[in-house]
C-alpha cells in the first residue's frame, strides 16, 4: 500500500501522541507503516482489574487506536479519522509488562475506512492473542 501523505507517520503519530486520552494512558508506538500501524501499553496498576489482568476498557481503547492509527496512515493530508465503531472480542486475560496492538486497514474509502486490531501479550517471547477488533471511522478533511 501507498500513502498519499508522504509525511503520514508524522501525521499520524502528532495526532495520537497529542490526544489527551491516549496521552492518559500512556500509548507510544512500534512499528508504522502505509496500512499498518503498532501500538504499545507499557501497562500500570492503574491499568489493570482487581485480578492484576488488564482491563477490558483499556485493551478497547488500545485496539481503537491501533485501527485508527492504521487508517490515518492511508489518509490524504489534512484528513483525520474518527471512530464511528468498533467491536472487541476478548479471547484471554492480557498480563505482563507489555501489551501490542497491532492495526491493519481492512477497506480504505473516502468516507468510511475499516480497519481490525489485534492485541497481543509476550511472555517468554512467544504471544498470546488476548483480543480483535473491527474498527469503522469516518473520514473528514480538517483544512
Amino acid at each position: 500500500m501507498n500513502s498519499p501523505n508522504p509525511d503520514f507517520a508524522e501525521a499520524v503519530r502528532t495526532a495520537i501522541v497529542t490526544m489527551p486520552a491516549a496521552a492518559h494512558l500512556g500509548f507510544t508506538f512500534g512499528a508504522l507503516a502505509p496500512g499498518a500501524a503498532e501500538l504499545v501499553l507499557s501497562v500500570r496498576p492503574e491499568h489493570t482489574q482487581h485480578n492484576g489482568y488488564v482491563a477490558g476498557s483499556v485493551i478497547g481503547a488500545l485496539a481503537d487506536f491501533a485501527g485508527g492509527s492504521a487508517a490515518g496512515t492511508l489518509l490524504p493530508v489534512g484528513w483525520v479519522s474518527m471512530t464511528s465503531d468498533y467491536t472487541v472480542k476478548f479471547l484471554a486475560p492480557a498480563t505482563g509488562d507489555t501489551v501490542f496492538a497491532r492495526g491493519r486497514v481492512l477497506k480504505v474509502g473516502r468516507a468510511i475506512s475499516v480497519a481490525a486490531a489485534d492485541v497481543v501479550t509476550l511472555d517468554g517471547g512467544s504471544e498470546t492473542l488476548c483480543a480483535t477488533a473491527l474498527v469503522t471511522l469516518r473520514n473528514l478533511e480538517v483544512n
